[in-house]
C-alpha cells in the first residue's frame, strides 16, 4: 500500500513542478497582453484654470474658465480579427478612441478628435498599420509611432517615446521616480516638448488674423506642452496623467496670443477607476508570472520527496514466521575420557543387538 501511496505522490509532485515550470513561460505571457475584447474604458481629466479658443458662428474669441477632456477607448474586436492580418494577425489589436474637450460651465464644446489604430499587444506602442486615421480638422496624416494610450506590460525605468497628437510624432518621456497613488506603486514619467511650430489650416489662420492680428498677413502657431504619467509597471496602464498644453498665435505683426493654456489632470473618480483595475490585473499577471510557480514547485519537490520515502518503506519486508536458531549445546568429557551428551540433545534409548555368534559370546553369569 506504501509503494501505491508513494508512486501516486511522486507522479503528482512531478506534475506539479512541470506546472510550476510552464506557469511563468505560457500562461504569464498568455495574460501580459491585450486581450481582443478588452473592456471600453473612460478616462476624465479636467483643467479648473484654463484660457482656450472658441469659436462660435464664426467668431473667435479667448474665453477663461473650467474645461474637461474626456477620452474614450473602444477595443474593435471584429475589426481586430478581420483587419489584423499578415504581420500583425494575432499581435496586434484595433482601437477606436473619441475625445471630446468641454466647458464645465455650460458643457459647450470646445474641440474633439477621433481616431483608430492598431495597438501592439506586448508593448502597447502603435503597430505599423496603413489604414490607421486620425482625424481632428488638421487633415494631417496620423504618423502613428511610440506609446499611445499605455505603456508597455513590465515596464522599466527608463526612457519611452510617447506619441504627441499636435506634433505627429513621438517625444521622450523620461523616468522620474517611483512613487505611490491610491497604495499603488507606479513609475512617474514626464514628457517635456518645447515650443515648436504646428501646422494650421488656412481657412483658420484666416479667422484668427481677422480677429487677433488684422494687420498682420500671416502668423505662426507655436506649440509647447509638458506631460506626466503615473504607470503601473507590471500593466503598463495609465494611474494618472497630467496634460499642461500651450498654444499661441505669433502673427508676423502685432503682439503674440495665448489660444489655450491649460492644465489638465485625470478626476478623482478616474484616478480610483484606474488604479484599482490597474492593481486587479496586476495580482493577476504577478500570480502565474511569480507566486503561482513559487507554490506549486515548493508542493511538487514535497509531494516527491514524501513519495520517494513511502516506496523506500514499502519495499522493505519484515520476516514471514519466527527464525528459529539451532545451538550446538556445549559438550563436556567424562572422567574417563568419553565425551559427554549435550546438555541440550534429547535423550533417545537405543538397543542395539549385538552382532556376535553364540560360540563368541561371553557365558551368561
Amino acid at each position: 500500500m506504501k509503494r501505491i501511496v508513494g508512486a501516486t505522490l511522486f507522479g503528482l509532485g512531478f506534475l506539479l513542478v512541470v506546472a510550476a515550470v510552464g506557469m511563468p513561460l505560457y500562461l504569464a505571457p498568455a495574460v501580459s497582453q491585450l486581450p481582443y475584447d478588452l473592456d471600453r474604458s473612460t478616462s476624465v481629466a479636467e483643467s479648473a484654470t484654463s484660457e482656450f479658443l472658441q469659436i462660435k458662428a464664426g467668431n473667435a474669441n479667448v474665453e477663461r474658465g473650467a474645461l474637461r477632456s474626456t477620452v474614450e477607448v473602444i477595443p474593435q474586436a471584429k475589426a481586430t480579427d478581420e483587419k489584423m492580418t499578415g504581420d500583425l494577425k494575432g499581435k496586434a489589436v484595433v482601437w477606436d478612441v473619441y475625445q471630446t474637450v468641454t466647458r464645465t460651465d455650460n458643457n459647450e464644446q470646445i474641440n474633439a478628435y477621433s481616431t483608430e489604430l492598431a495597438i501592439d499587444r506586448r508593448s502597447g506602442a502603435a503597430a505599423k498599420w496603413n489604414d490607421a486615421w486620425l482625424e481632428d480638422g488638421t487633415e494631417q496624416p496620423a504618423n502613428y509611432d511610440g506609446q499611445v494610450y499605455k505603456f508597455p506590460f513590465h515596464t522599466e525605468k527608463k526612457d519611452y517615446p510617447v506619441y504627441d497628437r499636435d506634433l505627429r510624432r513621438a517625444v521622450p518621456a523620461q523616468f522620474k521616480e517611483v512613487t505611490e497613488v491610491r497604495g499603488l506603486e507606479v513609475y512617474r514619467f514626464e514628457q517635456t516638448i518645447p515650443a515648436e511650430q504646428i501646422p494650421l489650416a488656412e481657412a483658420n489662420l484666416k479667422v484668427l488674423l481677422a480677429r487677433f492680428a488684422p494687420g498682420a498677413t500671416t502668423a505662426r502657431l507655436m506649440y509647447s506642452n509638458t506631460r506626466s504619467f503615473w504607470v503601473e509597471p507590471v500593466t503598463g496602464s495609465y494611474v494618472d496623467v497630467r496634460d499642461q498644453p500651450h498654444k499661441e498665435l505669433v502673427p508676423d505683426v502685432g503682439s503674440p496670443t495665448v489660444l489655450l493654456a491649460a492644465d489638465f489632470r485625470y478626476d478623482e473618480a478616474t484616478v480610483k477607476a484606474s488604479a484599482d483595475r490597474a492593481a486587479e490585473n496586476a495580482r493577476s499577471i504577478q500570480l502565474l508570472r511569480l507566486w503561482g510557480p513559487i507554490v506549486l514547485g515548493v508542493l511538487g519537490l514535497l509531494a516527491i520527496a514524501a513519495g520517494v520515502w513511502l516506496a523506500i518503506r514499502g519495499g522493505r519486508r519484515a520476516p514471514e514466521g519466527p527464525v528459529t536458531e539451532e545451538r550446538g549445546g556445549s559438550h563436556r568429557a567424562t572422567e574417563e575420557g568419553e565425551p559427554a551428551q549435550s546438555e541440550d540433545a534429547t535423550q533417545v534409548d537405543l538397543t542395539v543387538p549385538d552382532q556376535r555368534s553364540t560360540t563368541e559370546r561371553p557365558a551368561s553369569l
